[in-house]
Parts: structure tokens; sequence; C-alpha cells
């Protein structure tokens, strides 16, 4: 699994709660930092698209998180991991940069997330996202990581 981000992750207190989970995921995750863009909104978006592209294994499953994707339960989540997973595609995760994600990243999805209608720092989606992979797996194995709170 693979990870591709735009910006660069440099507070010490956040890579300490990626690489908290991190540390337990298997299959690792791979984390790919690519460099913010420059210049207008649209060239920005157009560069971040081509660093994305470049930066996924071609056939693989591309997962985007985006504001108008998907919203899912962690038990909804750990299936649909599982389901990605037996397709036999190395699953690729994505967060935009600050200006969004450009439309032919949109296009080439063959998923797109959403963690709600808030706006979240995009440091703190790939911490979330990094527990949400590692509650997903701990949901598929029955561990008791994930306890719903319901009776």
């Amino acid at each position: 699994m693979r990870l591709v981000a735009v910006g660069r992750m440099k507070d010490k207190a956040e890579l300490a709660l990626v690489d908290r989970y991190l540390k337990r995921l298997r299959p690792r995750l791979e984390i790919v930092e690519l460099a913010d863009g420059r210049g207008s909104p649209d060239e920005i978006k157009r560069r971040e698209a081509q660093a994305i592209l470049a930066a996924c294994p071609q056939q693989a499953f591309l997962i985007v998180l985006d504001e108008a994707g998907q919203t899912l339960t962690s038990p909804a989540f750990s299936a649909a991991i599982a389901d990605w997973s037996a397709l036999g595609r190395p699953l690729c995760f994505v967060i935009g940069g600050a200006e969004g994600l450009d439309a032919s990243i949109i296009e080439r999805a063959d998923a797109k997330l959403s963690f709600g209608t808030l706006t979240w720092p995009h440091m703190l989606v790939r911490i979330m996202l990094s527990e949400q992979i590692y509650r997903a797996q701990a949901i598929a194995a029955g561990h008791p990581y994930h306890r719903s709170g319901r009776p």
C-alpha cells in the first residue's frame, strides 16, 4: 500500500502519530511526499496531478480523499480495503494539496473517500488515514482495538 500526499510533514508530534500506526501496519504503508505546487491554483493542481500520477504504480487501485467522496463507517472501510486488496492491484491512497485535486486525478480514481464535510488540515488527514487503515486491519483480524461503543 502507498499513500501519496502533497506536502511534507515536518512537525515532530505529527510524525510521531503517523509513525505509531505505520509501525503496526501489515502490509506496510509507504508514504510518498510530494512538493507543494507553485503558480496559479489551476497550474498548481495540474503540476501536482502529474506528480501524483507519476508516484502511483500504473495498475494501482487509486483511492482519493476528497470532500465529495463517500463517507464510510470503520467496519465498511475495513470491508472495502479487503475487497480492493482482493483485486490484486496495489492500493494507492492520495491526499492532494491546499488547492485540492485536479479533475484528472478525480476521474482516474477508482474510489473516492471523505472524512466528512468538515475541512481538515492535510497533515491531520494523513494521521487519520493511517489510523483508519490500522483500524481496518484490526477489524478484519478480529482484534479488540476497534470497539464500536454499542451494546
